[in-house]
């Protein structure tokens, strides 16, 4: 798998998107998943994105997560062809899944969460994403 994008908590959008840009990435979408109480900016260069997470409530888990640990690095989002089959396989070989069926995500596509203590602390998010 690739990586799709990485996830940053941030307080304020347009204040933690300065560094990006003047580093030479571009707002490629922006919008919201209301389901997950969050606002996203998908900042993109050449094959890398970063998606930007603002809560839109307080009882969100990017607000949970910055009220613990503050503003940073909230995921790794790697993309997958076939979402539905990697969780099965993950699942069978005992990976701790957050969701175990795939639900929507930013711009649309599917996506699922597996447990930190599945990979050495990190959140990682599955993106069923086509090449």
């Amino acid at each position: 798998m690739e990586i799709h994008h990485i996830g940053i908590a941030v307080q304020d959008l347009q204040e933690a998107a300065q560094p990006y840009l003047g580093l030479g990435y571009a707002l490629e979408a922006q919008g919201s998943v209301e389901s997950q109480g969050v606002e996203v900016w998908m900042l993109r260069s050449g094959g890398s994105r970063l998606e930007l997470l603002q809560a839109t409530r307080p009882d969100s888990a990017i607000a949970r997560f910055i009220e613990r640990r503050g503003p940073g690095l909230h995921h790794i989002a790697l993309a997958t062809p076939n979402i539905r089959a990697e969780l099965e396989r993950l699942a069978a070989e005992g990976a701790p899944l957050i969701d175990a069926t795939p639900r929507p995500g930013f711009g649309g596509h599917l996506v699922a969460f597996i447990h930190p203590r599945w990979s050495g602390g990190v959140l990682v998010e599955l993106v069923e994403a086509h090449t």
